[in-house]
């Protein structure tokens, strides 16, 4: 959980929030006819530690509010971020694994921000969120893979649709998209392979849109020292265009209580032509190419039996494509915040 004052530094339009970032999970398990049954819930406060809008943050898309694309804003997250269930069956080298959500994640991209090691003291969402795994809160999901060692197979069926700006409410499921992934772990390394085609996302594009991503991770120790990296790539392919996103970020245990952390992003986004569908392919998208790079310090100030508390901040320069460069110029902006974060709890509850 973070809270804090957020500055989003652009021409012609400075914006300051003072927000909260948080997500609470709940998960439990049990033996169920040879194998196992693991049901996981995910909740947010955001609609109301947000404003509606959602938090400031430049080049940032995805979604609407107000039947309106949102630009330079991060939306805020659904109450009810994730619910669902999952059966593990295991013969020998092979697992078999089925599940459903009510909301939920399919089989595409890499593991979404929040839940990565890379981005766990970090309490901007990545410009390249919808490139990548920005399906993480679909309202109706079922999925069924193999496991085999190290290596996974998965493929899911689900609602294409982005959530709507009410975010107090339950989408309406309907499987009309479908996604697969391939993935491999061994030890501290973690990589994966995805595509899927996913059925008109945003209301405002009257696109299906064909999704590919890959990416590799490591998550261990150098020199005694904690880090985490995730190096990805996103890309949606929706007529007219092909949108590419690149990111690279890190979670560097510099000491006992200190952290150092950083992301390094290129994206292409079409920011001068959401919620204009009548751009034809002849006249064609005007693509805009952007990037960020942020680095941040956070240090534990409290540890005690309830959790660790820090104290955080970073700062973000932007690359501004020529085509942004008179509304934008050459923005920056920087987060102060307070960190919480529990401790590991056998009871499977959990907050970020």
């Amino acid at each position: 959980m973070f809270v804090g004052f957020n500055v989003q530094d652009r021409r012609f339009r400075n914006v300051t929030a003072w927000e909260s970032q948080n997500w609470f999970m709940l998960a439990g398990r049990r033996p169920l006819a040879g194998g196992q049954l693991s049901v996981r819930g995910m909740l947010s406060l955001e609609p109301f530690t947000m404003h509606a809008l959602g938090s400031p943050q430049v080049f940032q898309t995805g979604e609407s509010y107000h039947r309106s694309p949102l630009i330079d804003y991060q939306h805020p997250h659904d109450l009810l971020m994730h619910l669902g269930a999952t059966y593990r069956l295991e013969r020998g080298r092979v697992a078999y694994v089925v599940g459903a959500d009510l909301v939920g994640s399919p089989a595409l991209g890499p593991t979404v921000f929040m839940h990565r090691d890379s981005a766990r003291d970090n309490p901007q969402a990545p410009l390249t969120h919808h490139h990548l795994d920005a399906t993480h809160i679909t309202p109706g999901v079922l999925r069924a893979g193999v496991e085999i060692d190290r290596a996974s197979l998965e493929g899911s069926w689900f609602r294409g649709e982005e959530p709507d700006d009410n975010r107090l409410n339950l989408g309406r499921p309907r499987l009309d998209s479908w996604s697969a992934r391939a993935s491999w772990r061994d030890g501290p390394w973690q990589a994966q392979m995805s595509g899927g085609h996913i059925q008109q996302p945003e209301w405002f594009d009257p696109y299906d849109v064909i999704r590919l991503t890959a990416s590799i991770g490591f998550t261990g120790t150098v020199r005694s020292r904690a880090l985490a990296v995730t190096l990805a790539w996103g890309e949606n392919r929706e007529p007219p265009a092909v949108l590419d996103g690149y990111l690279f970020e890190w979670d560097l245990r510099a000491t006992g209580t200190t952290s150092i952390y950083g992301r390094a992003e290129l994206a292409a986004k079409d920011i001068f032509n959401l919620g204009v569908p009548e751009v034809t392919i002849e006249h064609g998208h005007r693509i805009s190419r952007v990037g960020a790079l942020t680095l941040g310090y956070l240090r534990d100030v409290s540890t005690r039996s309830w959790g660790r508390l820090g104290i955080g901040a970073d700062a973000t320069v932007y690359h501004t494509s020529s085509d942004l460069r008179l509304l934008y110029g050459m923005p920056h902006s920087f987060h102060v915040f307070v960190r919480y974060r529990p401790n590991p709890q056998a009871s499977g509850a959990h907050v970020h």
